[in-house]
């Protein structure tokens, strides 16, 4: 059988004129023959201003002569670029960062793919250890775009944990995809109000993990800064620590999960779509500088990350998604543990099997909601101080506009709206009343 994500393997053959492999790819072709058309007879009127004077040019020398002649001197290629919205690559070869994790899956898998090389980019996929490194490495200017956790991008562009450097996120790589994981002594002590003293990873200080471990704790009356221990581990250490009883568990990221479950060394206690169904884990990002330096790099970036992000969201896809991630150049874990976590259907690690196709989506859609919540519980838990500008950060990080533009022009449907209401725990976030959401919480850096 043939691997659809192989990307010599045409899927739908065949278009009105049976040259082409797909109608898709015969409509482009008339539409550069249609751009080049344009092109030479702009050039030939240019040089022959008179109907007579050019047509007695074509009928001496031939038309094919002409346009070899004209051609050799005239740069068509370059016009035919310029006439184009595809304009010329400034940069082909880039560094995009990643860390082994199923959040990663669309960055990743357009590779396999093809959809890289077939906007013209060759791209090397930096896999990478922590998110802090990935962050040096941006800034360093050593990766061109990365895999970033969605607070990240705010944070950077806010010098909050590093020096301020404008960044943007392209797209949201995840939806959900994420649990709280404890270890198979804790499995008779599910109240979080019996956890005071535990000692829980988090990936990152700016992730959403830190950000909904600490709403959920909160929720069940703990104080995160006091009455548990928050600890940074790299995703790839999580279940090393939880094994070795230096943690009790981690909100971490899959399938650090359900690997945990496939060693016997944890139990999956709530899935993050429990917390709040919808919310973003990861984004593709990258700075701003590049986006300004390379427009026509950059929206060939765009196009293929979203075309991969179509695919990963395609349920009848995920099983094959698990055998591409899974060996060592990508996420390094066994195909099961993948599939568990991409097709829903899991165990949980306390004898039971679990049906939730919405485990973890890959929705490329950067609502500026999302920004306004994470920066408001980076206000709640005293990441900054004073009066946040929600408005104008989100505006300046998320590229929603962009988003719109190349959803549509990959055949996507980007939604009408910019914010939209959800709820965490069972409570509303307004964006529009963020100040007064983070003001009613009784739990709360002071």
């Amino acid at each position: 059988m043939d691997n659809p994500f192989d990307p010599n393997v045409t899927l739908h053959a065949g278009c009105n004129c049976g040259h082409h492999a797909s109608q898709a790819e015969h409509e482009l072709a008339e539409t550069e023959a249609l751009n080049r058309r344009v092109i030479e007879t702009t050039v030939m009127k240019a040089l022959f201003p008179r109907d007579a004077e050019r047509r007695r040019f074509l009928s001496v020398v031939g038309a094919s002569t002409a346009w070899a002649a004209i051609s050799s001197l005239i740069p068509f290629g370059t016009l035919e670029a310029m006439a184009q919205e595809k304009g010329a690559l400034e940069k082909k070869d880039l560094k995009v960062g990643f860390i082994p994790i199923t959040c990663a899956s669309p960055l990743i898998m357009a590779e396999p793919l093809g959809f890289y090389k077939k906007e013209g980019l060759n791209v090397s996929m930096m896999k990478t250890a922590g998110w802090a490194l990935i962050r040096d490495k941006v800034l360093n200017k050593e990766y061109d775009a990365s895999h970033m956790l969605a607070p990240m991008p705010l944070a950077i562009s806010m010098g909050v944990g590093s020096n301020a450097s404008p960044t943007n996120v392209m797209t949201i790589q995840n939806i959900n995809g994420q649990a709280i994981t404890l270890a198979m002594k804790h499995k008779g002590n599910r109240d979080p109000k019996n956890w005071k003293g535990f000692k829980f990873a988090i990936p990152f200080e700016y992730s959403m993990h830190n950000f909904l471990l600490r709403y959920y704790l909160a929720e069940h009356g703990l104080n995160p800064d006091t009455d548990v221990q928050l600890r940074v581990v790299p995703p790839p250490e999580m279940v090393a620590n939880l094994r070795a009883g230096n943690i009790d568990g981690f909100l971490g990221p899959d399938p650090v999960n359900q690997r945990a479950v496939f060693d016997e060394v944890g139990f999956i206690h709530v899935l993050s779509r429990e917390i709040w169904d919808g919310h973003p884990c990861c984004s593709f990002a990258l700075p701003t500088e590049f986006v300004k330096q390379n427009p026509n790099t950059f929206a060939a970036l765009y196009r293929a990350i979203l075309k991969s992000a179509a695919m990963a969201r395609d349920p009848k896809n995920r099983s094959i998604m698990a055998e591409v991630l899974s060996p060592a150049n990508y996420l390094n874990q066994p195909k099961a543990v993948l599939e568990q976590v991409l097709t829903g259907k899991f165990a949980d690690g306390l004898g039971n099997v679990k049906n939730v196709p919405e485990r973890v989506d890959y929705d490329p859609f950067p609502w500026y909601s999302m920004a306004y919540w994470i920066l408001s519980q980076m206000k709640r838990w005293g990441y900054v101080k004073g009066d946040v500008k929600y408005k104008d950060i989100a505006e300046k990080v998320y590229l929603l506009t962009d988003a719109k533009k190349y959803m549509a022009e990959v055949g996507m449907t980007p939604p009408k709206e910019t914010m939209k209401k959800f709820k965490v725990m069972g409570k509303e976030f307004d964006p529009a009343k963020a100040d007064a959401y983070v003001d009613s919480f009784a739990i709360k850096k002071v």
